[in-house]
C-alpha cells in the first residue's frame, strides 16, 4: 500500500509548486530514494532465499547502491527537519535561505557524504583482494563482499559520526520549534509534530547504524531460528521506516492530499465511466 502511495506521489509531482518548494523537493527525493532502497533490499533478500549465492562482482554493485540509498534517508530527514526549523523560527528569511538552488546543492551534498562513506569499501576491497575473489560465489551481504577488518572499523566510526550529526540536528530543530509552538501558532504546532515524526522515523532508520551489534545479538539469542529473526529485523529496520514516509509526510500535507484525491477520483471516474 505504501509503495502504491509513493508511486502516486511521484505521478502527481508535476505541478510547479512541487518543483519550486524546497520542502517538496526534499520529500520527493526521499520517496524516490526509499523506493530504490526497498526494491534493491527486497531483491537481495529474494536472491538470498532462492539462489543463495551470487557472483561477488554483482553482489558488490547491488550492495553499494543499497548502502547509498540506506544512508541517504537519515541525512534527508535531518535536512527536512532543518527546513521546518527555518520555516517556523525564521519565516521572514525562509524564502531567502531555502531556495531551490540551495536545496539541490544540499541533495548533492547528501549524495557526496554517502559516497565518501561507502566508496572506500570498494576501493579498499579492490586494493587488497585478489582478482579471483570477484569471480567467486558468496551469500550476498555487506560482510561477505567487503570483508576486510579495516572496513568494519571504518564503518563503526562513520556510523557513529552520522548518528551524532543527525540526532543533534533533529533535537535542535525539535526544541527550537517546540519553544516557538508555545505561542499557540497553528503552523508551529504542526511543524513540531512533523519534526517529532522525523525523530520517530530516524529512530527506526538509525537502527541500521547499530545493525552489526544487533545482528550478532540475534545470532546468539535465536541460534535455531536465525534466518527468521533476520527477516523480522529486515522488515522492522529497512521496510517499516520507509513505508511510513509517504503516509506521515505526504498524506498529512494538504497540498499533496488535494492532488492525490483529485488523481484517485479521476482514475475512479474513468474506470466507472469509460469513454465509448
Amino acid at each position: 500500500a505504501s509503495y502504491c502511495i509513493s508511486m502516486s506521489m511521484c505521478h502527481v509531482n508535476k505541478p510547479a509548486i512541487f518543483h519550486t518548494n524546497p520542502r517538496y523537493i526534499l520529500f520527493i527525493h526521499m520517496v524516490v530514494n526509499d523506493m530504490i532502497q526497498v526494491t534493491l533490499s527486497i531483491s537481495l533478500f529474494i536472491i538470498s532465499y532462492s539462489v543463495y549465492k551470487i557472483s561477488v562482482s554483482v553482489c558488490c554493485i547491488l550492495v553499494l547502491i543499497t548502502l547509498f540509498t540506506t544512508e541517504n534517508t537519515p541525512l534527508n530527514l535531518a535536512c527536512m527537519a532543518l527546513e521546518c526549523y527555518v520555516a517556523i523560527c525564521m519565516p521572514l528569511r525562509h524564502a531567502q535561505i531555502c531556495t531551490v538552488k540551495r536545496t539541490l546543492m544540499l541533495l548533492g551534498l547528501i549524495w557526496a557524504t554517502t559516497m565518501l562513506s561507502v566508496l572506500p569499501d570498494l576501493f579498499i576491497t579492490l586494493a587488497i583482494e585478489p582478482l579471483d575473489f570477484f569471480n567467486t560465489q558468496v551469500f550476498c551481504i555487506r560482510q561477505t563482499s567487503f570483508r576486510s577488518a579495516v572496513l568494519l572499523k571504518k564503518r563503526d566510526v562513520t556510523y557513529s559520526l552520522f548518528l551524532v550529526l543527525v540526532w543533534f540536528t533533529i533535537f535542535f530543530s525539535y526544541f527550537k520549534i517546540l519553544f516557538t509552538a508555545k505561542t499557540a501558532n497553528k503552523d508551529a504546532t504542526k511543524a513540531r509534530n512533523t519534526v517529532l515524526l522525523h525523530g520517530f522515523q530516524v529512530v527506526l532508520c538509525m537502527t541500521t547504524y547499530a545493525a552489526p551489534l544487533l545482528l550478532s545479538l540475534l545470532q546468539r539469542l535465536f541460534v535455531l531460528n536465525y534466518n527468521d529473526s533476520l527477516f523480522a529485523f529486515y522488515i522492522i529496520v529497512q521496510v517499516l521506516p520507509r513505508s511510513i514516509s509517504p503516509i506521515i509526510y505526504g498524506v498529512r500535507d494538504n497540498t499533496y492530499r488535494g492532488y492525490l484525491k483529485r488523481y484517485l477520483l479521476c482514475k475512479f471516474r474513468v474506470r466507472k465511466h469509460p469513454d465509448p
